[in-house]
């Protein structure tokens, strides 16, 4: 499997985020490559968890449509003529 990637923008937003978390919450100020480290931290071994869990969910969601959609087919079906004997 591929390893999940951000794009430059999404890489810098994150960081970003990051240090702001880590100056509000815990009064740290982090450099960008401090930040770089739990970005990485959390793409390599949080983003798996997160990543399968929406799998499940979107999984999920789609067996529930396609039961949905089964059912609208048996629906449409129609009764057929009775058998002459």
């Amino acid at each position: 499997m591929n390893t999940l990637k951000l794009t430059k923008e999404q890489q810098d937003d994150a960081i970003r985020t990051i240090q702001s978390y880590f100056e509000e919450e815990r009064g740290e100020e982090l450099g960008d490559l401090a930040a770089w480290g739990v970005l990485d931290l959390f793409m390599t071994q949080l983003a798996p968890y997160i990543y399968n869990q929406a799998l499940a969910d979107a999984r999920t969601t789609a067996n529930q449509r396609m039961a949905s959609l089964e059912e609208d087919l048996f629906a449409l079906e129609r009764k057929l003529p009775p058998k002459s004997r």
